[in-house]
């Protein structure tokens, strides 16, 4: 496939925008205490020019890469075009990270500047920077963050703009997105201009987006599918971003911003529906909405406390969604859509398109996308988004293409007659019981956190006899069965094994799901910065204890 760079580049595309709407609200974000700064989009551009002649006044050598590690926030997009602006390669890092973590990647790379923004503990990361690298400070950094480096708001107002900003073509480098190293060392996906120019420019022709719809940035601007979903559309196609402001006011941020346009990972998607369920259990829900004029109220109330009453683009992506959360969203009169993509090809690879759902596809190829199988079901892409490798790595790269030029994905499906995707695994994932069976264990997982209360399942079993389930339940969840709960809850989950059970093939069903204790979280290596299961690691937690799981019955208390 021929790529095309004919599209306008991604800070050409925002100068352009920036010209058509300068005292439009282009970003809102919260300050804390109620507190909200509404950011113009000439407000945007000047300060984005600003800091781009500051990063160019550093010295730094041609196209250095420039670090940023923030949560989402108005100055991560504003920095991440001024690192473009000035001719450098963005090089984005989850907030979560440690110090070792953060190192790693910095030292790999060889960043030249990082920016330190919104973050929850800086002195978790810091000891992972090189001495002496430039050190610049959103407004939003921890104090101690502040104290020490040089902040942003005296670098605006000691440069002025930059005029004669970098033009690139479409083979530069832009950025550099190190992905979440669900099996060991996060390698470095490189993403040209070009890339970013040719899916930012086909956003508004995929999905119904108009100039200033809304969409709020919640999920990691260093993870592909907010930075192409969220910034590519904004500066294309001049959406207005909200951002949260923190996990525990999200609910509150999702409301005031009452998106046209929502992404969330089924994590996301489970907790509405857990939460609702809390309030107004499904079988009620169901002969409510069944009564016309009082359905359509419920439906209203149900959407509207959730933020989501004017979303007319409703997406969920990373992992499959349940058919029970599909078909209970769709009862609410919103249509979930399942997208497919991942960092190696800028998240640009299948969309399902508005009244073409099939439960458990992922759609058709998104335009200038290609699909076949390969060997095994291997799905494999020719995408306007493949990367250009992987950074410093060409063995790893040759590894990543056909010989032919085809990404492969990892990923395990196959195509129906329209063209559209079922994923049934990972290549990587799927095991072999000591029946000789083989077991996909992420629809399994999605089936089982479809209870209210389960947040994580995670299916093992190489070598058992039948798999079981280990299960991470929601805290609320937890403080609840502390108290009197535990016994209605053992019920509901022995009630729900069974139900699933009845779903799977006799070689799949599970033998017992195990409810631990200890949490899953980034900080013991059990999840990856974007909160994806770390499948060894945890196998390894709980190796001592299989033995005596794998002869339980029922659900077991670990």
């Amino acid at each position: 496939m021929t790529k095309n760079y004919k599209e306008t580049m991604p800070v050409q595309a925002f100068f352009a925008t920036a010209q058509r709407r300068p005292g439009a609200a282009a970003m809102i974000q919260p300050l804390g205490d109620g507190q909200l700064r509404t950011y113009t989009w000439a407000e945007v551009e000047n300060e984005a020019r600003r800091m781009a002649t500051y990063l160019a006044g550093l010295g730094l050598p041609a196209r250095s890469n420039v670090a940023l590690m923030s949560k989402n926030c108005a100055e991560w997009i504003i920095a991440d075009l001024a690192i473009l602006m000035a001719g450098y390669v963005s090089v984005p890092l989850y907030p979560t990270l440690t110090a070792a973590s953060v190192k790693q990647i910095l030292d790999h790379c060889s960043a030249q500047a990082l920016f330190v923004g919104k973050l929850d503990v800086w002195d978790d990361a810091k000891d992972g920077v090189p001495e002496g690298i430039p050190k610049i400070a959103f407004s939003l950094a921890p104090e101690n963050a502040k104290d020490a480096f040089v902040g942003w708001a005296e670098i605006v107002a000691s440069n002025e703009p930059m005029s004669d900003c970098f033009v690139p073509v479409g083979d530069d480098l832009a950025t550099i997105i190190y992905t979440s190293g669900t099996t060991g060392m996060p390698k470095g996906v490189m993403q040209t201009f070009g890339n970013l120019a040719v899916i930012g420019g086909k956003m508004d022709s995929t999905y119904p987006l108009s100039v200033g719809d809304r969409v709020i940035s919640y999920l990691p601007l260093s993870h592909v599918a907010e930075r192409a979903a969220i910034e590519m559309s904004m500066l294309y196609i001049g959406l207005e971003v909200s951002f949260a402001e923190s996990l525990e006011k999200f609910g509150d941020d999702l409301r005031r911003t009452r998106p046209h346009l929502f992404f969330a990972v089924p994590r996301i998607w489970s907790k509405f529906y857990q939460k609702a369920s809390e309030a107004m259990p499904p079988a009620k829900l169901r002969k409510l909405l069944r009564i016309p004029i009082l359905g359509k109220i419920v439906r209203k109330k149900i959407l509207t406390a959730m933020g989501l009453d004017q979303c007319r683009i409703a997406l969920s992506g990373a992992a499959a969604l349940s058919p029970e959360l599909i078909d209970w969203f769709k009862s609410l009169g919103l249509e979930v859509l399942e997208v497919y993509g991942m960092t190696e090809n800028m998240g640009w690879s299948h969309t399902t398109r508005e009244g073409d759902q099939c439960v458990g596809r992922v759609g058709t190829p998104n335009e200038g996308v290609e699909c076949r199988l390969g060997d095994g079901g291997e799905i494999q892409v020719k995408s306007l988004g493949n990367m250009a490798g992987y950074y410093l790595e060409p063995e790893l790269t040759a590894e990543a293409f056909t010989a032919d030029g085809w990404l492969r994905t990892g990923d395990v499906g196959h195509i129906d007659e329209r063209g559209r995707l079922k994923i049934t695994g990972r290549v990587k994932e799927i095991f072999k019981t000591e029946k000789g069976k083989y077991i996909a264990p992420a629809p399994i997982e999605n089936r089982l956190i479809t209870l209210p209360g389960v947040e994580q399942a995670c299916v093992v079993g190489p070598e058992l006899s039948q798999p079981i389930a280990l299960l991470s339940l929601a805290a609320e969840q937890s403080d609840h069965i502390c108290g009197a709960g535990k016994d209605d809850f053992h019920k509901s989950l022995e009630e729900h094994l069974v139900k699933v059970n009845a779903q799977l093939e006799a070689h799949e069903r599970l033998q017992c799901l195990v409810v631990v204790s200890e949490p899953w979280a980034i900080e013991n290596g059990l999840l990856t910065p974007t909160l994806k299961l770390k499948r060894g690691e945890l196998e390894k937690f709980y190796q001592s204890r299989m033995i005596e799981w794998a002869v339980a019955r029922g659900v077991v208390w670990g």
